[in-house]
């Protein structure tokens, strides 16, 4: 499927893993999931050719550093932890409702908890949301034009930042590259962060759905405030020091793993 890297459980776990250890070795993994090295070998050998990991001495390493991770890897990175917030996003919404999404794996899953909607108007810059959406026949989906980058299937620039003026919708779905220990937000290219901020400018209420991960992540781009937005939808409980940056506000904060 578009969007979509075919695949399976134990090698999204796989890379999970390796990705937050820094390295796995071929033995280890091949214990953790009690199969052979040479099954091991296999699932890993696919995630290299994709581009996920890369095969070291002895084991696999995430890839070469680069600005931001592959959109591929973010695909499968903390997958379960952002199903859970897509359900909580998906709960938020109701029938008939007029959304704008932006790029971004995080909502691109949010998408998908959404396609048992009806009537829904989507607006988009990211590619793999807009299919997601296609699939449901009773939504009405409206792209962005422009120049698309290749790799993350979405389009920024001028044209981006003046679809999303061109509509006032009922919800405004992002996420960001990471939120700063004084509640700013961060991303790693000024247009990531313009298409962004005219989604917030032009939705009724605005839905930050982020992971755990982002959560004292650097980059480089500023981009607002936490408490800019009418609501947080995570995985786990924000960190003290980022809660207390939302004092005074009236933003929403949902935590998918205690139900509140």
């Amino acid at each position: 499927m578009f969007g979509q890297i075919d695949i399976s459980k134990r090698q999204a776990e796989i890379a999970d893993l390796v990705q937050k250890a820094g390295f796995a070795s071929v033995e280890d993994l091949a214990d953790r999931f009690d199969v052979t090295t040479q099954t091991i070998r296999r699932d890993v050998n696919g995630l290299c050719e994709l581009g996920i990991l890369r095969r070291t001495h002895g084991g696999v390493e995430p890839p070469a550093p680069a600005a931001n991770i592959h959109y591929s890897t973010r695909q499968i990175l903390n997958l379960a932890e952002k199903q859970l917030i897509a359900a909580l996003v998906a709960r938020e919404v109701e029938n008939g409702s007029s959304l704008a999404f932006s790029i971004g794996t995080t909502p691109e899953i949010a998408m998908q908890a959404l396609t048992g909607h009806e009537n829904l108007a989507i607006f988009t810059n990211n590619l793999n949301v807009a299919f997601t959406a296609s699939a449901n026949p009773s939504f009405q989906v409206t792209i962005a034009g422009g120049r698309l980058r290749h790799g993350d299937r979405d389009v920024l620039g001028s044209s981006a930042q003046a679809f999303f003026s061109n509509y006032k919708v009922d919800i405004g779905i992002f996420g960001v590259a990471g939120v700063d220990e004084d509640g700013t937000l961060l991303d790693f290219h000024e247009d990531e962060v313009a298409a962004r901020q005219s989604i917030l400018a032009n939705c009724r209420r605005s839905f930050l759905v982020l992971d755990h991960s982002k959560f004292g992540r650097n980059a480089h781009v500023r981009g607002g405030h936490l408490g800019d937005v009418d609501a947080v939808f995570t995985d786990r409980p924000v960190p003290p020091a980022i809660l207390a940056s939302l004092t005074g506000t009236k933003t929403e904060v949902h935590v998918a793993d205690d139900g509140n």
